[in-house]
């Protein structure tokens, strides 16, 4: 099954610590795991962002918004304990706990609304079934996927010239082609027998990458890989680097991931990514810092 969201856990999360005891977080998520019958794939699943997997982030959120509530308490660093009111809780048989049923505790209102004055919640906390981190990364996904959208559109709209030029801002930002005189003069120039274009591999030009750029609608399929693994076998060239605005069969991928020379494919969707990486053709509006506690800054020696 999938990694129940945060709310789904409080519960059995608050069922865990009842003997008393303290426990680790790394305790809780194995147990977590284990009730929930979770398979590796979904313990090892990661936020959009890839610095954590989403049980952890979950099972930590469901343990802080208990803590708010005055359910739970940390007295060290990575650790929680039961408290009386979480035993008092449980007592109740309640069928579950999530924001609404926390919403009776004054703690945890001070917690969602920021002040002590607040009576009530006036949104319905109970259908936020993100914690902050994945409403934040989701919603920062959701955004470059719109972008990406909207840079492919744009992409097949332009020239092919302009495309090749993208094509050698891009890979001259990724840290490949030396300098831009050197990238300009190889692309565009070749055009022998299905490639497009030649950049160096390094600043000092030890290795060269061949390119072949399309600027398609169709599918890219198996025989334009192989049109173009045969160029790169003409030039005795070892790596190669195939652009689509569009997509690739899944022969074309099992051909590329066969033969002898080393080809990478890039179709539409990744171009767009990289170029929002690497910052061609777009501009950025705003940005955000997240923080968190410096633990080290209130340790007292």
């Amino acid at each position: 099954m999938a990694v129940p969201d945060f709310q789904s856990l409080m519960l059995p999360l608050l069922k865990f610590s009842s003997d008393k005891k303290e426990h680790s977080i790394r305790e809780a998520i194995g147990h977590l795991a284990d009730e929930f019958g979770l398979t590796e794939d979904d313990k090892n699943e990661l936020l959009p962002s890839g610095n954590q997997s989403i049980l952890a982030n979950r099972v930590g959120w469901s343990r802080t918004h208990l803590k708010k509530a005055g359910l739970l308490e940390s007295k060290k660093r990575g650790y929680f304990n039961i408290t009386n009111r979480g035993l008092e809780v449980l007592d109740q048989n309640p069928a579950k706990i999530n924001n609404n049923f926390l919403k009776q505790f004054p703690g945890f209102i001070e917690f969602r609304t920021g002040s002590k004055e607040k009576k009530a919640v006036t949104t319905d906390i109970s259908k936020e079934n993100f914690t902050p981190e994945e409403t934040l990364e989701y919603s920062y996904q959701n955004l470059r996927d719109d972008l990406a959208l909207d840079l492919i559109s744009s992409i097949k709209s332009c020239s092919p010239d302009f495309f090749e030029k993208l094509v050698v801002d891009l890979l001259l930002n990724m840290g490949y082609g030396g300098s831009r005189k050197d990238a300009g003069e190889a692309i565009g120039k070749s055009g022998d027998e299905g490639i497009d274009g030649i950049i160096k591999e390094d600043k000092l030009g030890l290795d060269t990458i061949y390119i072949q750029a399309k600027r398609w609608e169709n599918t890219v399929s198996r025989p334009e890989i192989q049109k173009f693994a045969g160029a790169l076998q003409g030039q005795k060239a070892k790596k190669g680097v195939f652009i689509t605005t569009s997509s690739f069969s899944n022969g074309a991928k099992d051909y590329a991931a066969i033969i002898e020379s080393r080809v990478v494919l890039i179709d539409g969707e990744r171009l767009a990514q990289l170029m929002i990486d690497y910052d061609i053709g777009v501009s950025k509006i705003k940005s955000y810092e997240v923080k968190k506690i410096d633990t080290d800054y209130f340790t007292e020696y």
